[in-house]
């Protein structure tokens, strides 16, 4: 039995820098975390944009509860880095889909 196929996480294009560090310490030398595009898109939706969760995980294309789990994740990360001297470097996620790909009309709008 194959598991079903995941739905693709709507997110609008980061254009921010990839990486973030300390100041005078060089990359080299300091821990780098991941943090996805979709873990950004997420807090940038509920946290910079005030969007209720609900609303924000309709705009991924995701389940409040995923949207749920990218925030906690996300603000972990950055916290983490702050916190304890880490650079951010931020790529990828799962199943991105570009905002205003991927997505058909239908009889009830987009």
């Amino acid at each position: 039995m194959t598991p079903r196929q995941r739905k693709g996480r709507v997110c609008r294009p980061f254009m921010g820098d990839g990486f973030y560090k300390p100041r005078a310490m060089p990359l080299s030398s300091l821990e780098i975390i991941l943090l996805g595009h979709d873990e950004i898109e997420a807090m940038r939706l509920c946290d910079h944009e005030g969007l209720e969760q609900e609303e924000a995980a309709m705009q991924m294309n995701i389940s409040r509860g995923t949207l749920q789990r990218l925030l906690y994740a996300g603000r972990k990360k950055t916290i983490e880095a702050i916190t304890q001297g880490k650079a951010l470097q931020i790529e990828g996620g799962e199943h991105i889909v570009p905002r205003g790909r991927g997505r058909r009309r239908c009889g009830q709008g987009w």
